[in-house]
């Protein structure tokens, strides 16, 4: 977001004059980085000093990729999103861009539907607005990968709604050396534009590294769900909408100044209403507006097996380990003292799973209860053998539950069982991976 952001309640202002535009339609295509191996299309590496226009190839979905996080925002309607996964960030202030809402954490303003979406509302309230704005920071932070989500976007003057990341050492690391990425960004002046940005030391508020998506129709993006993406590598951010990637930076973009984009960082969703950017609304603006979410994900970016192989230890040293070191369909997942020997080498693989012993840690017949085991199975490619390290906790999540690896009991002993539990953040979920 072209805004300050800020721990409790100060704020840093940005200027927000974009100064380096791109426009793509749906024709132009894009090279992705080489190290992007998640397309079907054999990528190239684009000449380090070439415009994003001259870096244009298509772009197709990460097919061989493996999901490795996602909120499906699954839940009855009115309740709220998933607590394992999203903050609430409240107050007004003007947040550094002299806009009008105040975030507040109610169900008028954010809430599941029921019919798998999260709905942010924005609202006039007597002479005032509310609005909310969710974050995954030290729950969700990934570092590299398809992260993408697809959203129906409000529409009107003075509406400001965004999809954006901000660097995981925020605001230990203060904003713009944190980083800032930003995913989609939409102005209510400009129904037909979406930008994609990056905010770093030297190119940040009204100087950043920034890019627009203009619909192939000329239409209003407000009119339907689009997905809106990032191809993220070491050294690379490729954006896309609807698959069709429109710009890539690299280094060779920043002006000599630091690339701070190798790091885990965190997911921003939000509806602002006003500020120096988008201006503020006026007699044709309608309240309420809602930017509704069908879905946040993440793929890994390196496709196939592979990974990394070693021991998966608990917060307090103890190894994860294969009952018995048996290769039986069923056999029980535990703790145990680490003795370096072959049932507790696992292998984190790059399509999402983690195995020992030739065969994949599984939750026990597909289920997705809290209290349901973990065991060893042949490795079958369905969701119950799918894991995602998250990198604020170090949780181990099975997306397919929306649940968390933990020892039965929360006992880290030698010979105590595992199953997946509601995800706390606690340190008994705690997993230090090859």
């Amino acid at each position: 977001m072209r805004r300050a952001h800020r721990s409790s309640r100060s704020s840093t202002p940005r200027t927000t004059a974009p100064r380096t535009l791109v426009t793509a339609v749906a024709a132009v295509t894009l090279v992705l980085s080489a190290s992007l191996v998640a397309s079907a299309a054999p990528p190239k590496v684009p000449d380090a000093g070439a415009a994003p226009e001259a870096q244009a190839q298509a772009a197709t979905a990460p097919a061989a990729a493996a999901l490795t996080w996602s909120d499906e925002f699954d839940g009855a309607a009115g309740s709220a999103p998933n607590a394992a996964n999203w903050n609430h960030e409240t107050g007004a202030g003007g947040w550094g861009n002299n806009e009008l809402q105040n975030y507040v954490n109610s169900r008028q303003n954010s809430a599941l539907d029921g019919n798998g979406n999260l709905v942010i509302t924005a609202r006039q309230e007597g002479s005032g607005y509310t609005s909310a704005r969710l974050t995954t920071k030290g729950k969700v932070q990934p570092q590299y990968g398809r992260l993408e989500a697809r959203i129906k976007i409000p529409r009107g003057q003075g509406i400001w709604p965004a999809f954006w990341m901000l660097g995981g050492q925020f605001p230990g690391t203060p904003w713009p050396s944190s980083g800032e990425i930003d995913i989609m960004e939409n102005i209510g002046r400009e129904p037909h534009l979406v930008h994609g940005t990056l905010h770093g030391p030297g190119y940040s508020g009204g100087n950043p590294i920034t890019g627009q998506y203009q619909h192939p129709q000329g239409w209003s993006f407000a009119d339907d769900f689009h997905t809106f993406a990032i191809d993220w590598s070491p050294n690379s951010i490729t954006w896309l909408v609807d698959g069709n990637a429109y710009q890539t930076f690299t280094p060779a973009n920043t002006g000599g100044n630091p690339w701070v984009f190798n790091q885990p960082f965190f997911f921003i969703l939000n509806v602002a209403v006003g500020g120096n950017w988008p201006g503020y609304p006026d007699g044709t603006t309608q309240f309420p507006q809602q930017m509704v979410v069908d879905y946040v994900r993440v793929y890994d970016s390196t496709g196939g097996g592979g990974g990394r192989t070693g021991t998966v230890r608990a917060s307090n040293g103890i190894c994860l380990d294969v009952a018995g070191a048996s290769t039986a369909n069923g056999t029980p997942i535990q703790l145990a003292n680490c003795n370096g020997n072959a049932a507790q080498q696992w292998t984190v693989g790059t399509d999402g799973t983690v195995r020992a012993l030739g065969k994949c840690l599984d939750v026990a017949g597909g289920a997705t209860a809290p209290g349901t085991a973990v065991q060893l199975w042949d490795c079958n490619g369905t969701g119950a053998q799918q894991w995602a390290s998250t990198s604020g906790t170090l949780a181990l999540r099975n997306p397919q539950s929306g649940r968390c690896l933990q020892p039965v009991g929360r006992v880290q002993n030698d010979g105590t069982r595992t199953q997946i539990a509601d995800c706390d953040g606690s340190t008994v979920q705690r997993w230090t991976l090859p």
